[in-house]
């Protein structure tokens, strides 16, 4: 499921940076070489209308995405006991048990000296 997700994150991505990328701006965007200069398929006004809509869909269509993906996250996390389950992170936590213990630690103290000669 999370696969699923993350792949409509990366169209709804690329699809947002195209429709960007054809708006008008400042110099006229990739939507006057569409319209084929002077002449014009659909009218400006239409044009941009229908781009910023489109704009606005795929926007709010990945915040979505992002907040379900994120969802699915903390519910897998919280089904795996809270923990990361890596390859890695058991062979660490293996060799914890294997390693001897630090000077002192698990042993009694030794008794004191009494220093009764003067």
């Amino acid at each position: 499921m999370e696969i699923l997700v993350t792949v409509l994150i990366f169209i709804a991505c690329f699809f947002l940076v195209v429709l960007v990328l054809a708006q008008n701006s400042k110099g006229g965007g990739l939507s006057g070489n569409f319209a084929g200069g002077s002449t014009q398929f659909m009218g400006v006004k239409k044009t941009g209308d229908l781009l910023e809509k489109l704009t606005w869909g795929f926007a709010i269509a990945l915040v979505v995405l992002c907040l379900g993906i994120n969802l699915l996250y903390k519910n897998n996390v919280e089904d795996n006991d809270g923990g990361i389950n890596s390859v890695n992170v058991e062979r660490a936590q293996e060799g914890n048990k294997l390693m001897p213990k630090a000077p002192g630690e698990g042993q009694e103290k030794a008794p004191a000296k009494n220093d009764t000669a003067k």
